[in-house]
C-alpha cells in the first residue's frame, strides 16, 4: 500500500486528492493545500492528535514522502507489549497537519475538537505495504512500535519495548464499593472528617480507559450505564485510565452521575491513599459535564452540610475520615451515613 502510493507520487499522482475531496476549505480550519504533496522533510516527524469526534480516538501520523501517513487508533498507543490496539488506516494528510489544533465544524468530515497529544521525531526500521516498524521519540510516548495490516484498512499497533511505565497496573476487572455504616449523630471531632451529601441514587463504579467506559454496580457486577454517559465521560478523561466511584442520582429531574471518589488513576491503585488526597486528585480531574459532576465535599463542616441536606430534601450526609483508605467490598466505621 505505502509502496504503491510512493510509486504513484513518482508518476505524478496526487496523494492528497482523497484528503481534499473530503474537506471544504471554506468551512474547515484544517490546512487544505492546493498543490500535490512534494517531499521536503526528512521523513522523521510524528504527531499523535487527540480527536474528539463522534467517537474519541487518537490519530497517529508519520511523515513519509511529503505527506503524513495516518492511522486512527481508537484506544491510543498501547503502553505495554501485552496488548495490541486496533489502528485504522486513513487518508494521507498534508505535512502542515502536524501543527493543527482546532474545532472541525459540525457537518464536516471528522467534526469535533482536535488537539496535539504528543509530537516529536521517529526512525524507520521497516516500511512495507503491510508492516511499518518505527522508533518514536516523544514527550509522552517513546519506544519501538510495529504497525501491521490485518484486513483492508484495519491494522494493529504493537509495542515492541517493555512497558513504558513498568510500575503501572491495569485497571481491575471489578471492585465492590466501600460502604458507610449508619449512625445517628455526626462525629464529635469534625475537623478530622470530610462531609458529602448522600444523594440517594444508584451506586455505580466507572472504569474509564482509552476513552471508553464500563460500569459495575454496588455488588461489583457488570451493568449497562445510562445512554450516552460512558462515551462522553470517557472523552472527558481522554487517555487517563481511572476507576471512579459515584451515584447515579436524579437532580433537577435529570439523571446525573455524582462522582465522589477515585480508586485507580494513571496506572496507580489509590486504595491505600488517604481520602483527603484521593478527593484532591479527583478534584484535579475537573470532571463536570451534562450527565456527570464531581460531588462537592466539605472538610470539617458537618453541621452545615447536614443542615443543607435537610433543606434540599436529601437523605443525609456521609462523613468520611480524612485519613481513611478505600476499603472495597465492606462497610467501615471510617465512612458514616447520618440522616438529615
Amino acid at each position: 500500500m505505502a509502496a504503491k502510493k510512493r510509486q504513484d507520487a513518482k508518476r505524478g499522482g496526487d496523494r492528497l486528492a482523497e484528503y481534499r475531496g473530503k474537506r471544504d476549505r471554506g468551512r474547515t480550519p484544517e490546512p487544505v493545500p492546493d498543490g500535490k504533496a512534494l517531499p521536503h522533510g526528512d521523513d522523521d516527524t510524528f504527531v499523535v492528535q487527540e480527536h474528539h469526534a463522534t467517537s474519541l480516538h487518537w490519530d497517529l501520523r508519520l511523515e513519509r514522502d511529503g505527506v503524513l501517513v495516518s492511522w486512527a487508533v481508537p484506544k491510543g498507543l498501547p503502553w505495554s507489549p501485552e496488548t495490541n490496539h486496533l489502528a485504522v488506516h486513513t487518508e494521507d494528510h498534508p505535512l502542515e497537519y502536524a501543527a493543527f489544533e482546532g474545532e472541525i465544524p459540525r457537518g464536516e468530515y471528522g467534526a469535533g475538537k482536535m488537539t496535539i497529544w504528543d509530537r516529536g521525531t521517529y526512525e524507520t526500521e521497516k516500511w512495507s505495504e503491510r508492516e511499518v516498524k518505527i522508533v518514536i521519540h516523544g514527550s509522552r510516548v517513546s519506544g519501538r512500535y510495529v504497525l501491521f495490516q490485518t484486513r483492508g484498512k484495519n491494522w494493529m499497533i504493537h509495542r515492541m519495548d517493555p512497558p513504558a511505565d513498568p510500575e503501572a497496573e491495569p485497571l481491575p476487572d471489578a471492585l465492590r464499593p466501600m460502604r458507610p455504616v449508619k449512625k445517628a449523630r455526626l462525629p464529635r471531632d469534625q475537623e478530622a472528617w470530610g462531609f458529602e451529601f448522600a444523594w440517594g441514587g444508584r451506586r455505580l463504579l466507572a472504569y474509564v480507559e482509552g476513552g471508553r467506559t464500563r460500569f459495575t454496580d454496588g455488588r461489583g457486577r457488570p451493568v449497562d450505564g445510562p445512554g450516552g454517559l460512558g462515551s462522553r465521560l470517557g472523552g472527558a478523561l481522554g487517555s487517563r485510565p481511572a476507576v471512579l466511584d459515584g451515584e447515579l442520582a436524579v437532580l433537577e429531574n435529570r439523571e446525573t452521575y455524582m462522582i465522589f471518589d477515585v480508586a485507580h488513576l494513571d496506572g496507580r491503585p489509590l486504595l491505600d491513599v488517604p481520602y483527603r488526597e484521593r478527593r484532591e486528585r479527583l478534584d484535579g480531574l475537573e470532571l463536570s459535564g451534562p450527565r456527570w459532576q464531581t460531588a462537592p465535599w466539605y472538610p470539617g463542616a458537618g453541621d452545615a452540610v447536614r443542615e443543607a441536606a435537610a433543606e434540599q430534601g436529601l437523605p443525609g450526609v456521609v462523613a468520611k475520615r480524612l485519613d481513611s483508605p478505600y476499603e472495597p467490598g465492606g462497610s467501615s466505621d471510617a465512612w458514616r451515613l447520618i440522616p438529615s
